[in-house]
């Protein structure tokens, strides 16, 4: 697993961030969603390296990085924090420029790094996710009955409590599809209490300071500039929910495209080759 990679941890203002790197080529940054940690892209990273500089950390609050402090606004967790805190790894490892790639919640602080530093970030890759102020305002029953969890994570204290009684029945998971390594290291993450808590400060972020942060960049009439690329699980539910997920990215980029993949959420995992050859397509794209 990650053969030929280092694994670091890597300080930062805010904390020290685990971070595993290798390969040659332009740099890509490889952002996990919840609740796994890096560990999640190995198939993916190891068919990318030999191509490209592969950077895969643990996101703030997540796996062994560090947990942003608590305040009231839980802005220590901001995918605007989490971006910061991004672009000093990338600086730490001598890239100034630099594609992201993020999934699910990484997706999230993919944008934001976009958003925030368009002159960073030479191309973006959302995984199975729409922007967070989007779905906020399409909240419906449908959006109600499967994404629950957002509104009861953004509770404080008893989705802690609950998790934490019983990980397994919470985030189940299979070691076959992850790998042993990988699966390990999410067990070990999910049965960590400041972990646990460093996770749903995320969710209580987006609610709060992450929406407000897309309010103010559409108001501002900020879109991402780079080249952006939008991948979806045909077997999960974002399809289901928007119908057309790029017609909900479109009014956020100016060069955009997409589509599905065979797989289920987890696509790092379940379809490790088929995201990797549309990942190697469009990163092609980037000139060193």
């Amino acid at each position: 697993m990650f053969e030929g990679f280092k694994l670091e941890t890597i300080p930062v203002t805010a904390g020290q961030l685990r971070v595993r790197h290798g390969g040659s080529g332009p740099p890509v940054l490889l952002l996990h969603g919840h609740p796994r940690t890096h560990v999640t892209w190995w198939k993916v990273a190891e068919r990318l390296a030999d191509t490209f500089r592969v950077i895969c950390p643990d996101l703030p609050g997540f796996g062994q990085s560090y947990v942003p402090q608590d305040t009231t606004d839980h802005s220590g967790s901001s995918k605007r924090a989490k971006a910061a805190a991004c672009v000093e790894l990338m600086g730490a490892l001598g890239h100034t420029q630099f594609a992201v790639v993020g999934h699910d919640r990484g997706a999230y602080t993919a944008f934001r790094l976009a958003m925030d530093h368009p002159d960073s970030v030479t191309h973006l890759v959302v995984l199975d996710a729409v922007p967070i102020l989007e779905a906020l305002e399409r909240t419906g029953e449908q959006f109600a009955r499967k994404w629950w969890h957002w509104f009861f994570f953004a509770v404080p204290d008893k989705p802690e409590r609950a998790i934490l009684a019983d990980p397994d029945a919470w985030y189940g998971g299979e070691m076959e599809p992850m790998g042993q390594a990988a699966y390990e290291d999410f067990r070990a993450a999910t049965r960590n209490p400041s972990v646990v808590h460093g996770m749903l400060e995320d969710y209580r972020a987006g609610l709060g300071v992450d929406r407000q942060h897309d309010l103010a960049d559409r108001r501002a009439g900020r879109l991402i500039e780079c080249p952006m690329l939008c991948l979806w699980s045909r077997l999960d539910d974002l399809a289901d929910l928007y119908d057309d997920v790029l017609a909900v990215w479109s009014p956020w980029a100016t060069n955009l495209e997409g589509h599905s993949i065979s797989s289920g959420h987890h696509m790092a995992e379940e379809a490790p080759e088929e995201l990797s050859k549309a990942l190697a397509r469009f990163l092609s794209q980037i000139e060193i």
